[in-house]
């Protein structure tokens, strides 16, 4: 239990971060960063679940976080370039990052099931949070109609895959 606590404080650190960026209201170069960021710290998450998970479903879930967040910074980059903005480091995606690091850490030191609950519990939380730090956040402050609408359309994929996730939990929970 005190390592899934452990795991899931870089997640509340992003939430705590999207909280204040509410306030400060991020310009769209720091919103393109946050997404970005975002992301790539559930990719590179997903590539340690998919070669260091043991449960098929855990595996599974992994290479379609892989997939679906690579789609969607794809976007994001083409989008930003097309725009010709360059996403702007700033204290949320600075601690995103920072928070994805210490969970790849973590989970590396971790087996088996103790490694795919800790993975999913973290995933369950993850995209919560960012569920939450789109809606309350970075949709109501992207000026750009395009980067907003970019946000919308890839809103329903992140509320599927915390579904997922959550599903997942409990059936690793039954076992």
């Amino acid at each position: 239990m005190k390592i899934t606590s452990l795991l899931l404080s870089s997640t509340f650190v992003f939430a705590a971060h999207a909280a204040t960026a509410q306030e400060a209201a991020p310009n769209d170069a720091q919103i393109a960063s946050i997404v970005v960021t975002a992301n790539q710290v559930d990719i590179d998450a997903g590539k340690l679940a998919e070669s260091k998970g043991s449960s098929k479903d855990v595996k599974a879930f992994a290479k379609q976080m892989v997939t679906d967040h690579t789609g969607v910074n794809k976007s994001a980059t083409a989008l930003v370039t097309k725009l010709k903005v360059t996403p702007e480091d700033n204290p949320t995606s600075q601690s995103l990052k920072s928070g994805g690091d210490k969970n790849i850490q973590k989970l590396k030191g971790l087996k088996g099931a103790e490694f795919d609950s800790a993975y999913i519990d973290n995933e369950v939380t993850y995209h919560q949070a960012v569920i939450d730090a789109m809606d309350k956040t970075l949709i109501p402050s992207a000026k750009n109609e395009e980067l907003k609408a970019l946000l919308v359309k890839v809103r329903p994929a992140f509320v599927a895959h915390l579904d997922h996730a959550r599903h997942i939990q409990t059936t690793l929970a039954k076992k």
